[in-house]
């Protein structure tokens, strides 16, 4: 049948006949074919096309080349004649034919093609060696751009071990490619835990069975967890410290500690008792302490400062307390029950210890005050870390950062410290230690470049930004340089992958997933429900829900506020009956979710490898570490 003469919506056949090339120029990175096209040759006219990969015979080798430029010896073209043109190709390995007949790839040439040597399009058996040669634990995540019929796979073990990135701009599919890699990545590694920062609260209905969400309603992230510049810079709301007062903190904070630790040891024997060192204590030491006995401290230090130059800075430095303390926004931090020694379960919960069927953590930022959310990243990078260590790298974590350039952004002077500090441990040591990256961005231009380059496979997608794009022509090294130049073109979905995970550099088509598994469903379904005539629209729930986003109240927020300040200088024993009953079952939804995880189960044996972790352990290490 005549491809000409099929109708449009019905695909033509791939026409496989064959016309040769010859080689008239080479170097050591490219070279120039000479070929001819038009009614007398009888491949297809898009035989020699940019982005194909062409073979030119030397001996029982084939050199393997990626056309990137292609033209015509005239400037001009005739219409039904013959055609001379020159391929421009960019050399990047050799495929080995053995005595056996078996194929090998190599991304290294030993013999270079000679004048006059033959070029074609290359094989199908070649194309499949290329792609599928000496990679262990190898998953198919979609399939080759050039051949449909080749499956795109990677090395999950190089990927996660060495540190991923994805780059590409809004509506590219970039969301939808995490969340298949994420699949592929907890399907072939059971052992692994996945942590997502999520800034746009999508990820969560992209893994309804593999995962738990903490939003703002749920989040119980205690103030004591924080070291003392993630906590200063919540109490600073983001604004330029005052080291005067910085200082105050790093001297009181010890001592509320310890008469927190004197107080509990007094009133019920501490599991953790035995393991504390009082003396040690510091401003990052992860042990609880009451706000009301560091106010205490701070006022017994504006009595000792009558008169002196100093008291108005700790007036200042008591009122930001308060004012935090009594802010409804910062309640996952001040909350009645955040005082208590809740350590076990906050990290047992977040970090999924035991995993109970569900690895993945979802930790949706959208809600939390815009002033904390670099903070509170800061915890969860530092916390993923240190419990790595403390496990002897037996709870091996993978960050998943979305929007990374918000956190570790390319200006040294930009972001928070603290989280660029944590980020850049994981991404510099964290190999050793099991706790492992993955790096999101629209924008690589903007990303620390340092934290970047410790990525050792990275899936580009379209990117029009001239800047991101020389980004990633620069973590490109040898051949396949040019690839690069089809990043403003490519298609949604597509993308251009390199590194440890691939045998070579690839461009590829990801799979399609399941629209329910999709980031942000919910979402797309409510906008699709709409758009089919679903006109109904309650702005009482939207008013409520804003309201909840601001952490606001229906009601006045000022009373519950003095309520909750009240409840936190209570003493411990009597903080467990304070929590407001309207707050009650909003806080306890994870825990009748996940109710598992906060019950003590008894020891069973399980081979090595699998979940024996014990909380309790983890974290006596972990606090012996701190002190």
């Amino acid at each position: 049948m005549n491809a000409e003469a099929l109708p449009a919506e019905q695909p033509r056949p791939f026409v496989r006949n064959r016309t040769d090339g010859h080689v008239i120029e080479c170097n050591g990175e490219k070279a120039v074919i000479y070929a001819l096209t038009g009614p007398s040759v009888a491949a297809s006219d898009d035989y020699w096309t940019v982005g194909q990969l062409i073979s030119i015979q030397v001996g029982n080798s084939r050199v393997v080349g990626l056309v990137y430029e292609v033209n015509a010896y005239e400037a001009q073209w005739v219409v039904e004649a013959d055609q001379s043109i020159r391929i421009h190709v960019e050399l990047i390995g050799q495929v080995n034919e053995h005595n056996d007949g078996s194929l090998t790839f190599s991304s290294g040439i030993a013999n270079y093609p000679h004048m006059g040597a033959v070029a074609h399009r290359i094989r199908a058996t070649d194309l499949a060696i290329i792609y599928t040669a000496s990679l262990k634990n190898t998953v198919s995540i979609g399939h080759l751009s050039q051949n449909a019929s080749i499956p795109a796979l990677i090395s999950i073990d190089s990927l996660v071990s060495r540190h991923f990135a994805v780059l590409g701009s809004t509506g590219v599919g970039k969301s939808s490619a995490v969340s298949l890699l994420l699949r592929k990545i907890i399907a072939q590694r059971p052992d692994l835990r996945v942590l997502i920062l999520d800034p746009h609260n999508e990820f969560a209905s992209a893994f309804p069975d593999h995962s738990i969400s903490i939003d703002y309603n749920t989040l119980e992230l205690p103030y004591w967890l924080f070291r003392l510049e993630e906590f200063a810079e919540a109490v600073f709301r983001g604004r330029p410290m005052v080291p005067a007062e910085v200082d105050a903190l790093r001297d009181l904070i010890p001592i509320a500690r310890e008469r927190f630790a004197s107080s509990e040891a007094m009133t019920a024997a501490s599991l953790l008792k035995k393991d504390r060192d009082y003396s040690s204590m510091t401003a990052d030491t992860p042990t609880p302490y009451r706000i009301a006995d560091l106010t205490k401290l701070i006022d017994e230090r504006i009595g000792q400062l009558e008169g002196k130059t100093d008291r108005p800075i700790m007036k200042a430095l008591r009122q930001r307390l308060q004012a935090l303390v009594a802010d409804p926004r910062y309640r996952f931090m001040f909350s009645a029950p955040t005082t208590m020694d809740k350590m076990r379960q906050t990290i047992g919960h977040i970090f999924r210890i035991p995993k109970n069927d569900r690895p993945i953590c979802v930790f949706q930022l959208a809600g939390l005050p815009s002033e904390v959310v670099n903070s509170v990243a800061s915890v969860l990078c530092r916390m993923a870390f240190d419990l790595a260590v403390s496990s002897d790298g037996r709870a091996q974590t993978l960050v998943v950062c979305e929007e990374a350039h918000r956190y570790i952004p390319a200006d040294a002077n930009a972001g928070f410290w603290p989280t660029r500090q944590a980020i850049a441990r994981i991404a510099k040591e964290g190999r050793k230690y099991g706790v492992y990256l993955a790096v999101i961005t629209q924008r690589p231009g903007e990303l620390d470049a340092t934290i970047l380059s410790q990525c050792s496979t990275v899936f580009a997608m379209r990117l029009g930004n001239e800047r991101d794009q020389e980004i990633i022509r620069g973590a490109i090294t040898g051949a396949s340089q040019s690839t690069i130049g089809f990043l403003s073109s490519i298609a949604n979905r597509e993308a251009i992958a390199f590194g440890e995970a691939v045998p070579t550099p690839m461009r590829m088509m990801f799979e399609t997933i399941a629209p329910d598994q999709l980031p942000a469903a919910h979402m797309t379904k409510s906008q699709q429900s709409v758009r089919l005539g679903d006109s109904h629209l309650s702005l009482d729930t939207i008013l409520m829900r804003m309201r909840q986003l601001n952490a606001a109240e229906s009601t006045s927020s000022q009373d519950d506020a003095f309520d909750m300040v009240d409840s936190i200088n209570q003493p411990v024993a009597s903080q467990r009956h304070t929590v407001p009953l309207a707050q009650e079952p909003v806080r306890t939804q994870w825990r009748n979710i996940d109710a598992a995880i906060r019950k003590e189960e008894p020891p069973k044996s399980q081979p090595e490898g699998t979940d024996r972790l014990r909380a309790s352990d983890l974290i006596r290490t972990f606090r012996n570490d701190k002190t």
